[in-house]
């Protein structure tokens, strides 16, 4: 799964670099400062956060999105605190059989640009975070499915957002390793510079499910690097501070092979 991760507002923006607009960066980072507090060293989606993410509609103009998507169903911040924190993460394998995803898999997808995220290991009754980056530093970015909602009562519309995840690969299977987890090892659809326009092309309703579908599996392990951090949860857990993710070692770990 994915719930905990590291975003730099830079690495957010490098997509709309590309284009250069000067007057379109400029407001989006005024408006995004008054939102959220970046740098986000560390941020989990349980707080959900508003970032910035690329849609189908805008693929190179960022739009201020928060972390869990809205259902359809949901008409108010009640019924929305009440769905929320079920939809931060949607299994790549059924978001065109789930009505929560299915419209939104259809026609309304996008790209979450991050530094890394974070998983926990388990060993011995314990967990051990880790950072999980891109070879070279290199943005990582995710694949996601977006959505607007109204708020009926306040007629307030924002942009939702949650990361589309997939079998983990190798590596992955050994960290996000939950002996009390109800399914196989997950980690987030991660998309290769070569298939993001694709996630975010337009397709005939009868292509979509077919031509993403296909988008959809682990990223090579080979292309990622992790290891163990500082905690993540608990009375240990030092905050959104720069050190949160610096390396780490646990004694009780070094008699086992990760990688």
């Amino acid at each position: 799964m994915c719930y905990d991760v590291r975003v730099h507002l830079d690495t957010q923006l490098k997509r709309a670099n590309r284009e250069g607009n000067k007057e379109v960066l400029k407001d989006i980072k005024e408006r995004i400062k008054e939102v959220a507090d970046f740098p986000y060293y560390h941020v989990t989606g349980f707080k959900h956060p508003r970032l910035l993410i690329y849609t189908n509609e805008n693929p190179y103009e960022p739009t201020i999105s928060q972390w869990g998507l809205a259902p359809y169903w949901v008409k108010n911040k009640k019924q929305l605190y009440g769905a929320w924190n079920k939809t931060l993460n949607a299994r790549g394998e059924t978001i065109f059989d789930l009505k929560s995803f299915k419209s939104s898999a259809k026609s309304r997808r996008c790209l979450i640009p991050i530094d890394g995220f974070y998983e926990h290991r388990h060993f011995n009754n314990n967990t051990y975070p880790h950072f999980i980056f891109r070879k070279g530093s290199q943005p990582m970015v995710l694949a996601g499915l977006w959505r607007e909602w109204t708020d009926e009562e306040s007629g307030e519309t924002q942009s939702t957002f949650t990361i589309v995840t997939t079998t983990a690969n190798e590596m992955m299977e050994k960290i996000h390793n939950n002996p009390a987890a109800s399914e196989e090892p997950r980690m987030p659809l991660i998309l290769p510079d070569e298939l993001q326009d694709k996630w975010l092309g337009e397709y005939d309703e009868e292509l979509a499910e077919k031509a993403i579908s296909e988008l959809i599996g682990p990223y090579p392990d080979e292309e990622m690097e992790a290891y163990t951090v500082d905690r993540l949860r608990g009375k240990a857990y030092k905050g959104n501070v720069a050190e949160i993710t610096n390396k780490v070692d646990y004694p009780e770990l070094s008699q086992t092979e990760l990688f």
